[in-house]
């Protein structure tokens, strides 16, 4: 039976002490060791965890909207760039676009993305446990473990299983 992630349960979600854990862990880790057990915890954090029950990733957070991004979203939209921008988006501190307000506009209320064929790509790639994003990144996917419980699935077994 899948995993349900809902905020009713009890958070799959990464404490201090386990934050403190997973980063241990990350800054120590055997880079090609980690690599090697991605893809089985990616498909099995999957198999377990139901996104859609879920969303924390669109209702607190913005992915980058990169100028492809914007492209495609805009002309799916019927929207010209300009006017997804000015009706959706803000530049971030880093200078990235992201969306004005949480949670993101294009989330339904059932949790599927209304723009899901064409969503940005950081989406399309989130939350990154089969990319070496995960070593590389180390703040990132600290922080994507305090809230999606994919990551913390993926860092919870690779950390128990050295």
């Amino acid at each position: 039976m899948p995993f349900l992630c809902n905020m009713a349960d009890a958070k799959p979600t990464a404490t201090k002490e386990q934050q403190k854990k997973f980063k241990q862990f990350l800054q120590r880790a055997d880079k090609n060791k980690v690599l090697k057990r991605l893809p089985q915890l990616h498909e099995e954090a999957f198999e377990k965890i139901d996104c859609l029950q879920c969303a924390a990733c669109c209702k607190n957070y913005s992915p980058r909207f990169k100028t492809p991004d914007v492209k495609r979203i805009s002309k799916h939209l019927g929207l010209k760039e300009s006017e997804l921008i000015d009706t959706y988006l803000k530049v971030d501190e880093e200078g990235d676009f992201v969306v004005k307000s949480t949670p993101c506009p294009f989330l339904g209320a059932d949790n599927f993305c209304t723009i899901y064929e064409v969503r940005p790509s950081d989406c399309a790639r989130f939350p990154y446990t089969d990319e070496d994003v995960i070593i590389k990144r180390q703040a990132l996917t600290l922080k994507n473990a305090s809230f999606c419980p994919i990551v913390f699935y993926v860092l919870d077994n690779l950390s128990d299983n050295r």
